[in-house]
């Protein structure tokens, strides 16, 4: 297995930073050459040019390392299922909001060992922010020029109820009953993976999502917010796993409070 050493976690942040230049770069060229993918979902220049760049990068960084992207080829479960480790990327976490121009869109890049996110990247072009964890070295985050500091979660039982991290384009109903029935003190919305920042940056507590993701939508956030001391689970209530036969998760419960999730959806549907 490849050592998650500082020598990886360097040439992931370079790879991020990359990736985030080169979508900057089409965000300001005003063509950002939309195209819909067989599911509906949008696709751009620059979806394509960062998961070009972010590949190129990882068969030098980490050779023989299998990568699974959302714009690659979806290798058959028969061929994975037996992968001690691999990574796992969105080139372009939010494209809605990249199309919408709100700002709201990451670079995300996990390395996944034993169904389970062990590092994480999740970089934010627009304010060159850059959120990265490896398992036993912390949760950080750093604004280009600046220096790194270490990112924690939010304290157990805010006494002014919780503020919830929301998504800017995905809600459901099951979604508001499941937040009724909580003590809701403020929704924060933002796109992409920027919900799991807010939440291992103590800015938010909780990001519930009961709908479908896909597994690439959450490792590098997942991993992050492990590392600052938070959690994400399924519905049911166990962790949040990956490579399974299905890429797409049910749905989940991420939070920080100290890794104490407040309730599960089946104890207040």
């Amino acid at each position: 297995m490849i050592p998650l050493d500082d020598k990886l976690m360097e040439g992931l942040l370079r790879a991020a930073d990359e990736a985030g230049d080169a979508i900057m770069q089409v965000y300001a060229s005003g063509d950002i050459g939309l195209s819909v993918k067989d599911d509906d979902s949008p696709l751009t220049l620059a979806d394509t040019r960062s998961h070009e760049l972010i590949t190129t990068s990882l068969s030098t960084l980490a050779p023989g390392v299998p990568v699974i992207s959302e714009e690659g080829e979806l290798p058959p479960y028969e061929s994975r299922r037996g992968w001690d480790e691999f990574f796992l990327l969105d080139p372009l976490d939010g494209t809605k909001e990249f199309v919408g121009r709100n700002g709201e869109f990451t670079v995300n890049i996990a390395l996944v060992r034993a169904g389970r996110p062990v590092l994480g990247v999740v970089y934010v072009p627009v304010r060159r922010l850059m959120y990265y964890a490896r398992r036993g070295a912390g949760a950080w985050r750093v604004t280009k020029g600046s220096s790194p500091e270490r990112i924690r979660v939010s304290a157990r039982e805010p006494a002014r109820g919780y503020v919830v991290a929301a998504s800017r384009s995905h809600g459901s109903a099951e979604l508001e009953k499941y937040l009724g029935r909580l003590d809701v003190a403020e929704r924060v919305s933002r796109g992409s993976s920027l919900k799991f920042c807010l939440v291992a940056e103590g800015a938010a507590d909780i990001y519930p999502r009961l709908g479908p993701t896909w597994e690439w939508d959450t490792a590098a956030g997942h991993a992050v917010l492990a590392e600052a001391g938070g959690g994400v689970v399924e519905p049911g209530g166990d962790e949040l796993s990956y490579n399974k036969s299905s890429l797409k998760h049910v749905g989940f419960i991420a939070y920080g409070l100290d890794g104490q999730c407040p309730a599960l959806p089946k104890e207040v549907l």
